[in-house]
């Protein structure tokens, strides 16, 4: 009988590989008791046993667990100093550019960059790697549809060449969707991939707790070239970063500087 928050993440985790312990807690908590709630469901047991029957459920528990908010060129400044610093440094190494985008949601991250390695090298070269951990965002990030609201902060340059009108979305072009592959992958227990140039991770950390987060680092760490660069989301700058091998570069940049 799952009667305890405490007993229904075990069985999330039996069922998903999800480690809600990873979570902060009182704000997981939270969300999860308010989404039982609408869902009209009584307690953690008769929710479980549903979400185990009904497929459609299941995906709407793991989309808002991993609280999906996504948004091309998401502050704006920071994908300016990306394009002013930080692409030509990489570029000066190589313009064969190994790129992870670590959770990246419906896509927009990964497209984006894309767009903006576009201005640099030609399409034919460009291939990153996107990663998630949700199975449902994924599909939508493969399908490269998009509402208004997405795509609101996108240069209009990268608008008027990559997007389409399709009724009230607009589509991504095909030569954009061919330089991403999407996969799916767990930040907390899947292998990370090797030798990046570039790790873009942004706005997911700070739903994790320190210890998830120190492991996590030390992960990119190993997952990064020396020298090349973490990318991470505007409340997460890491705090006394020498401890996992990087240094700030600019704001929300880390340069890996020792191998752990």
């Amino acid at each position: 009988m799952i009667v305890t928050y405490e007993d229904f993440k075990k069985e999330i985790y039996h069922m998903s590989g999800i480690d809600l312990n990873c979570y902060k807690e009182r704000q997981m908590k939270r969300r999860i008791d308010a989404l039982i709630k609408k869902n009209n469901y009584n307690d953690y047991h008769s929710y479980v046993l549903a979400l185990k029957d009904n497929k459609e459920l299941y995906n709407e528990f793991i989309n808002y667990l991993t609280i999906n908010v996504s948004q091309f060129f998401r502050n704006p400044s920071q994908w300016e100093v990306l394009e002013k610093e930080i692409i030509p440094y990489l570029l000066k190494s190589s313009s064969d550019l190994k790129i992870w985008s670590a959770a990246c949601s419906t896509g927009d991250e990964p497209y984006s960059l894309v767009m903006l390695l576009s201005k640099f090298i030609p399409l034919s070269k460009i291939k990153i790697l996107a990663t998630d951990i949700d199975k449902e965002a994924l599909e939508k990030a493969k399908m490269g549809l998009y509402n208004d609201k997405s795509i609101e902060g996108m240069p209009k340059e990268f608008f008027n060449k990559f997007f389409k009108p399709v009724g009230e979305f607009f589509q991504i072009s095909e030569e954009v969707k061919k330089c991403v592959t999407f996969e799916h992958h767990n930040l907390l227990s899947d292998r990370y991939p090797q030798n990046c140039d570039l790790i873009v991770c942004r706005n997911v950390l700070i739903y994790f707790t320190e210890e998830a987060k120190n492991n996590i680092y030390k992960n990119f760490n190993k997952s990064l070239k020396m020298d090349a660069i973490l990318f991470v989301g505007s409340t997460e700058q890491i705090i006394m970063s020498h401890r996992y091998g990087f240094t700030p570069v600019k704001s929300f940049f880390y340069k890996k500087i020792a191998e752990l």
